[in-house]
């Protein structure tokens, strides 16, 4: 295979010009720029990563790291990270949370092997972490930014929605549909997003004249699977309800596959809301209706701030990120037979 000492050969110019002109960087005059751009031609020359990397002085990557790999929500956020760096002529990096260490010794390691990689700025998504762990990435941390979770000592470089509106926006939803008996299936209590959505569910509800020490209330893990376990216990207790919140959607889908497998129709008997709108939302059955978070805004905004830090480009960062309800069969008004 050529290389860039075959390019500069060829044209009869020196490596630096013909480095010049790979890289796109410094100035070489029009007819030097053709006589290189035909060896590059003629030699069907193309620069490795690492000799991209040694011309540029960046590695072009940008590391992600995601708690796990899997599911439907961690999935459209990698692809929208992917797809805007590819478009840039750049690449990303994956590390996710495995090994016998805890969540935060997982994302250490995760982090670590994405900078031993030579990225250029990492995205990470997780809350456990601490502004301790933050504060030890030294110099590194000026090229870090996180999404759904914030440190208050890189505020700046932390994007998320409000997720306490989430949660309003989600009891409004059930209200306008005059659900008063409710039940609520959350998320993990050790997730912020997760107990400011809650805590703004509960808090309009309260609002509206409704005791919620008396709400059914269970804790999951935002999987499939907790979904399922959860809505069994809540049938099981005898526990009259006519909606069901989800503090995610996936948590949604295993609530609806369980109402089905034990006769329940939704939305006839027992409406259901997810939040997150994500793909799972619009394929389940009946399709969910969800607390739509947009998350593919989030996710671009946050990586343009940190492609202007690591490039000094001027890429447009969002700090507002609107929220709203998207309705679809899984909600309806109460049965007057559960109702009462």
């Amino acid at each position: 295979m050529a290389n860039i000492k075959d390019v500069a050969r060829l044209a009869g110019v020196g490596l630096g010009t013909a480095s010049r002109v790979v890289s796109g960087k410094g100035s070489v005059s029009p007819a030097t720029l053709e006589r290189v751009k035909k060896a590059i031609a003629e030699l069907d020359f193309r620069p490795s990563h690492a000799a991209r990397s040694l011309l540029s002085g960046t590695s072009q990557m940008i590391g992600v790291y995601i708690p796990v790999l899997k599911g439907t929500f961690y999935t459209p956020i990698l692809q929208s990270i992917d797809t805007a760096l590819r478009a840039a002529g750049l690449h990303m990096v994956v590390a996710f949370g495995v090994g016998s260490g805890d969540a935060r010794r997982q994302a250490i390691e995760g982090i670590d092997f994405l900078m031993e990689r030579g990225c250029d700025g990492l995205i990470l998504l997780t809350n456990h972490l601490s502004d301790d762990d933050i504060a030890a990435l030294g110099p590194k941390q000026s090229r870090v930014v996180v999404l759904n979770h914030c440190f208050a000592s890189i505020a700046e470089q932390c994007f998320s929605a409000d997720h306490t509106q989430g949660g309003i926006a989600a009891a409004r939803a059930l209200l306008e549909h005059r659900h008063r008996k409710i039940a609520v299936i959350a998320g993990p209590s050790t997730s912020p997003d997760n107990v400011d959505r809650i805590a703004g569910f509960m808090g309009e509800l309260e609002r509206n004249g409704i005791n919620t020490e008396k709400m059914w209330v269970a804790e999951s893990d935002f999987s499939p699977e907790g979904g399922w376990a959860a809505a069994a216990e809540l049938v099981a207790s005898g526990h009259k309800f006519t909606a069901l919140f989800c503090a995610n959607d996936e948590m949604a889908v295993g609530a609806l596959s369980y109402f089905q497998d034990v006769g329940l129709s939704v939305p006839g008997d027992v409406s259901v809301l997810g939040y997150d709108d994500t793909p799972s939302a619009q394929f389940s059955a009946p399709r969910l209706t969800s607390v739509h978070i947009p998350w593919r805004d989030v996710t671009l905004s946050g990586l343009n701030a940190l492609l202007n830090r690591c490039y000094g480009s001027a890429h447009p960062v969002e700090r507002d990120f609107p929220i709203s309800v998207t309705v679809r069969a899984s909600l309806g008004k109460p049965a007057k037979r559960r109702a009462e």
